[in-house]
């Protein structure tokens, strides 16, 4: 991802957030929280995080057309932090080529972590046809949105 997709990737991003989670949270929390986390600057400044790789998917026009972002903690291990395509691209495999990127680039690590909101059914089977078990069950207090979640892991083969 470049300084240059960080507006498009924040519209994507706003649409998809607004699309999957307004039924689950609410219209109201959900524009907040994606107002909050999708700003603009807010992605551009990761841009700068060398614990952090951002992975765009474009369209043959030059469109982005789907994005996902990974964060290696201080211990090593790495989250999916956003995995969003276009929902014209639902069913396209999309998804599926970027979580592939996503793991090409980790390659040697242990496993890959992500959260999921509770509710979102269409993501959490996406995941589990990918190699992902729920390991916990965050409750509201600490989920996201004040809304349960499940952390999910796939452990990866080793080199």
């Amino acid at each position: 991802m470049t300084e240059q997709d960080v507006p498009a990737v924040s519209r994507l991003l706003g649409q998809s957030w607004r699309h999957t989670y307004s039924p689950i949270l609410g219209a109201e929390t959900t524009a907040r929280l994606s107002d909050e986390k999708h700003a603009p600057e807010r992605l551009a400044a990761e841009l700068g995080d060398d614990n952090k790789m951002s992975f765009v998917a474009e369209r043959a026009d030059g469109s982005i057309a789907g994005y996902a972002m990974a964060a290696m903690n201080d211990q090593g291990e790495v989250m999916l932090e956003r995995l969003h395509v276009d929902k014209s691209e639902f069913g396209t495999g999309l998804a599926a080529d970027l979580l592939h990127a996503v793991l090409a680039a980790h390659a040697g690590i242990p496993s890959l972590a992500l959260e999921v909101i509770e509710g979102n059914d269409r993501a959490i089977a996406f995941y589990r046809r990918h190699g992902f078990e729920v390991v916990e069950r965050r409750a509201a207090a600490h989920g996201v949105g004040g809304h349960p979640s499940l952390i999910m892991r796939r452990l990866l083969p080793r080199a």
